[in-house]
């Protein structure tokens, strides 16, 4: 039987404890907007998988092996799953032309959104889950064709031009925009770009709409990663929850993985190149989780399949990533020529 813990006061306050310090430390940290180094970013990815290893051995000691193992089974899982988005996410900062310097701005307040629609995400997921084994069918159906999406894909297929997208066309709706980068600014008043407008090299600039404030080229990138998120969140929910049905377990392995990944997303940036069968080893986890869910449902309700144990979810996981990444680094074929 799968553990569950629900909402024990001590483990939330914990919980909420370091996820906090964490984000403040980070905010507090990067507050120059100066571009992040390999070197910093190892550190910080360093301090972020400290942090979330630390509440799992919170939980291993507070609770048993087991509920620590189904935490670390869901974490290297929502690190794994989310390293895709990070590559997209890496086309939209191309497209927009934000420096590295304002990156990180960008990335710590999408996870403020992040923190937010998970919860919902996970809320209404572990409801469905628990309405029976037929449930459990259809989330290995949409896990599996996540993973069959993903192997279609074409190798350089890469969104050209944002300004059709739909987070995109709302900004522009509700808000006056800017076209112009201004500082680590979101939004800039109306004085503001009065006194931008007067300067030489803005000459040909002319704005199609007025209003009292404007948005910059960067809030329409945070926007447009949100919604990247968002999307996102469909396929890694359900993958997580296949592991543990536990809303607490599920959401705290979740938000401590996504906080470490915008870390480890200037690591990934310079490595894009290098993990090229990294891709292959998230399909192979998706397949995975979509035949967990499958021979579980088929074994409650037809009597035939089989449980996954966590220790053993836990194992194919760590195995299977270390592989893909192993292989990308010891045949590390010739992705940038193709």
């Amino acid at each position: 039987m799968t553990p569950h813990i629900g909402l024990e006061l001590k483990t939330v306050i914990i919980f909420t404890a370091l996820a906090m310090l964490g984000l403040v430390i980070d905010l507090f940290a990067h507050r120059a907007d100066k571009p992040v180094s390999i070197k910093a970013a190892s550190f910080w990815t360093l301090f972020w998988i400290a942090i979330g290893t630390s509440f799992g051995i919170f939980l291993y000691y507070y609770y048993s092996a087991d509920v620590a193992a189904l935490y670390f089974t869901g974490y290297a899982l929502e690190m794994s799953l989310s390293v895709d988005n990070l590559f997209s996410i890496m086309a939209v900062f191309s497209w927009f032309g934000v420096k590295s310097g304002y990156t990180h701005r960008v990335l710590y307040w999408g996870i403020i959104g992040a923190v937010i629609f998970r919860l919902l995400f996970v809320l209404v997921g572990t409801a469905l889950f628990a309405l029976g084994a037929y449930v459990e069918i259809v989330f290995a159906l949409l896990v599996a064709l996540s993973a069959i999406l993903m192997m279609t894909k074409k190798e350089n297929e890469e969104i050209s031009d944002f300004s059709a997208h739909p987070a995109y066309r709302l900004v522009k709706f509700f808000i006056p925009l800017y076209p112009k980068i201004f500082g680590h600014n979101f939004f800039i008043s109306k004085k503001q770009v009065e006194q931008e407008l007067l300067k030489e090299e803005n000459k040909g600039i002319t704005l199609k709409r007025k209003g009292h404030f404007f948005a910059t080229p960067l809030f329409l990138c945070l926007a447009i990663v949100e919604t990247s998120d968002l999307m996102f969140a469909f396929d890694s929910v359900p993958a997580v929850i296949a592991v543990s049905k536990d809303p607490f377990i599920v959401y705290s392995c979740m938000i401590f993985a996504i906080m470490g990944l915008r870390s480890m997303y200037f690591i990934l940036d310079a490595l894009k190149n290098t993990l090229v069968h990294l891709e292959k080893a998230v399909i192979a986890l998706l397949f995975f989780i979509a035949f967990k869910l499958f021979a579980s449902a088929s074994l409650h309700l037809f009597g035939f399949g089989i449980e996954v144990g966590i220790q053993e979810s836990l194992v194919v996981i760590a195995s299977v990533l270390a592989i893909g990444i192993v292989s990308s680094l010891i045949f590390k074929g010739n992705k940038e020529t193709k």
